[in-house]
């Protein structure tokens, strides 16, 4: 059997079970005692939502609902979802529950694909959020006295500022890098040596090339945990990461509409799926075609109740992104979600086929002589859709490796996937590289 690098014990690595002394009460309460604190936060955030927010009003009584009718956490079943349609068509702040001058922070997305959906913050919503920001840095191994590497982007954004919070809260110590200014990030690391790096899977590669570029082996700098969210990535990439960072790679979830990150956390001792903070967030999956509740371990699109959000709850929202619940593990009143690899709303149909970007990120990652860089380009011609890879060879890869590297990749995508893709394998350092998320598709198809 072959042993993986993160099974590989290492003096580097911080990645030890915490006593139970150490969590926090919430993280020490039982299964029955965490149901009972969900009922009533849910019961509370449904009468606040209902009497303060226009859209949910209208929108349980069009279902014919009432706050009053939840009784039990399996009645949420009853009422309306929220979707990323209802916050762009309340833009700006129709959706905040409370007054204006109560609100202390606004954050929103980017808004690529139309308006950008805000986010509001009351002080206490802050200062939960910074609490399972902790949380999740402790459960990822930080301690107080740590030094963390926050590369995620400042601004309007929720990372940098989440991350910057929930380090101060633990007790450890920012430093608030930012994105972008790579050189300068990787003198950063080496002068500063903080033990932990948070910040998005493919900037952390960016990170990795800008070490090898100046001549520093990656594995002896300080990182020994690297918070990685913001973007699917998959267990390929964690493997690739780990073995040329020397740190453990884990995930954290989240998203600005529900919280910012720290809505779920993977735990460093057992990497086995990202625990959802249940005091605060209450997850659901269901099918997304039939619509109906799923069962732990059922794969379907998670929906997210907000518990404790003051400024803007959020009943039922869809998230569009894919995973299964399933029972605790590190933290056993908690459950676990599935590493998301997928959104419902990112598949490409190719020719009737579902196609994913990570499903192609294992293939490339997975071919010998390859960078872990790639993208995919979308085109039309004679009315047919035509999806190309591009990939990127390693600088050490022999001129004469691509084109078989580029028909492996061709004939396993075929196999594993189930559609036809042309491959190309560039030059070393062609592709455009992340400063944040990345943007792995590339439609060139005309608007019809």
């Amino acid at each position: 059997m072959t042993t993986t690098h993160s099974e590989v014990p290492h003096a580097k690595r911080l990645g030890s079970a915490p006593a139970a002394d150490d969590l926090s009460p919430a993280e020490r309460m039982s299964v029955d005692e965490l149901r009972a604190v969900q009922l009533e936060r849910l019961q509370w955030t449904l009468r606040h939502a209902y009497e303060n927010v226009p859209c949910y009003r209208r929108k349980f009584d069009e279902a014919g609902v009432h706050p009053d009718d939840c009784r039990s956490l399996e009645d949420l079943a009853k009422f309306p979802y929220t979707t990323k349609a209802d916050l762009r068509e309340n833009y700006p702040f129709g959706m905040f529950a409370v007054p204006q001058q109560e609100v202390r922070r606004i954050h929103a997305s980017s808004g690529t694909t139309g308006k950008p959906t805000v986010a509001g913050y009351t002080a206490d919503d802050i200062d939960t959020w910074a609490t399972v920001m902790a949380r999740s840095i402790f459960a990822a191994g930080g301690r107080p006295g740590h030094k963390v590497h926050v590369a995620y982007g400042y601004g309007l954004f929720t990372g940098g500022l989440g991350a910057h919070y929930g380090v101060e809260k633990l007790g450890a110590t920012v430093i608030p890098a930012s994105g972008g200014m790579t050189a300068r990030q990787v003198q950063i690391i080496t002068d500063f040596r903080p033990e932990i790096i948070m910040v998005t899977p493919s900037y952390m590669l960016t990170l990795l090339d800008e070490f090898e570029r100046q001549g520093i082996d990656p594995r002896t700098s300080s990182l020994r945990v690297g918070i990685f969210g913001a973007e699917p990535w998959t267990e390929r990439m964690r493997a690739e990461i780990e073995e040329r960072m020397d740190l453990d790679a884990v995930d954290i979830y989240g998203l600005s509409e529900v919280m910012g990150p720290g809505v779920a956390q993977e735990c460093a001792e057992t990497k086995d799926g990202l625990h959802v903070w249940e005091d605060h967030f209450y997850p659901e999956v269901i099918d997304p075609v039939d619509e109906n509740v799923l069962a732990e371990g059922e794969t379907g699109e998670l929906l997210f109740t907000s518990l404790t959000k003051q400024a803007m709850p959020v009943i039922r929202y869809r998230t569009r992104d894919l995973t299964a619940l399933r029972p605790g593990t590190a933290r056993p009143s908690y459950r676990r979600m599935d590493k998301v690899t997928g959104r419902s709303d990112d598949m490409i149909i190719l020719r009737g086929v579902n196609v994913f970007p990570t499903q192609i990120e294992e293939i490339v990652l997975g071919t010998p002589g390859l960078a872990p860089h790639f993208q995919l380009r979308l085109t039309r011609k004679d009315r047919m859709d035509h999806l190309t890879v591009l990939a990127e060879a390693r600088a050490d890869t022999p001129a004469e490796r691509r084109v078989p590297a580029a028909l492996e990749i061709a004939a396993r995508v075929k196999d594993g996937v189930g559609v036809s893709v042309g491959v190309e394998v560039l030059d070393p350092d062609t592709l455009e590289r992340s400063v944040g998320k990345m943007r792995r598709v590339i439609d060139q198809r005309p608007r019809d």
